[in-house]
């Protein structure tokens, strides 16, 4: 175990194999029936149920330097690429803004240490990306993930990337006419979108010497993409009770959707 000033190097044997399981669910709800209108997202499944990853794709997700726990850092693009391949052959990791007729702030991909100890290090991470579909494209409000390393054997000791549930968790579109530029959108649900490998009980059933919550690493996360999550932002009740006492104006702010994901 390397340890600089309670910052700590992770590491993976990259000559290993490591199998991830893949799973997408047939697609549960879209608002204006793409599920069932469109045959595509209607038979949208995992590309390999099963696959063999050689360990260096997850060498990606791992810090250049020593880290301490709360501290995020950018994953490579090329291993999270090759994973998101094995959900559908036509993964983008490019949000480009003109897909959707808007600007969005969620570019990039970034991990963050949670906790240690001598023998495991838990890393969570979040991505965002979306899948060229015939006809169109499916955007997921994002994918989660853990990444536990087995610091002994250098290996990987569970992995789980995954679509977080919500009332909506995907949004979608297709082009109304295969030679033309129009398009229609959809949102919806998906109940389970996955790739994993090893036992989840490690994270469990190890005692961690340093660690924070997975609420407080996520907001972590979410800073490195949201610039609305700087805001300390507070409800209408307790603003109408401080402005007064802070002689401060009101900035009200009424949103259709959700500022942390790219579900709507």
């Amino acid at each position: 175990m390397k340890v600089f000033n309670n910052k700590i190097a992770l590491n993976l044997d990259g000559d290993a194999e490591v199998s991830l399981k893949g799973f997408i669910a047939p697609i549960e709800y879209t608002q204006y029936n793409f599920h069932v209108d469109w045959d595509t997202l209607a038979n949208l499944r995992v590309a390999e149920p099963e696959k063999q990853h050689p360990t260096s794709i997850f060498c990606d997700f791992l810090p250049k330097e020593a880290v301490s726990v709360g501290t995020p850092w950018e994953i490579a693009h090329a291993g999270a690429l090759e994973l998101l391949k094995q959900f559908h052959p036509n993964p983008s990791l490019g949000m480009r803004w003109d897909l959707h007729h808007h600007k969005t702030e969620s570019q990039g991909l970034w991990a963050c240490l949670r906790a240690y100890d001598a023998e495991f290090a838990d890393i969570v991470f979040r991505i965002h990306a979306q899948f060229a579909l015939k006809g169109g494209w499916f955007t997921p409000s994002q994918f989660m993930g853990h990444l536990v390393i087995d610091r002994i054997k250098g290996a990987v000791a569970f992995f789980q990337m995954f679509v977080p549930n919500g009332t909506i968790n995907f949004d979608t579109w297709r082009k109304t006419d295969p030679n033309a530029e129009g398009h229609i959108t959809d949102c919806g649900f998906c109940p389970k979108m996955e790739l994993r490998a090893g036992m989840e009980n490690v994270l469990r059933n190890t005692q961690f010497v340093v660690s924070i919550t997975t609420e407080k690493v996520a907001h972590k996360l979410a800073l490195c993409f949201y610039k609305s999550q700087h805001i300390n932002w507070v409800s209408l009740e307790e603003a109408l009770e401080t402005a007064p006492a802070q002689q401060k104006p009101i900035h009200a702010i009424s949103i259709n959707g959700s500022l942390l994901d790219e579900s709507c």
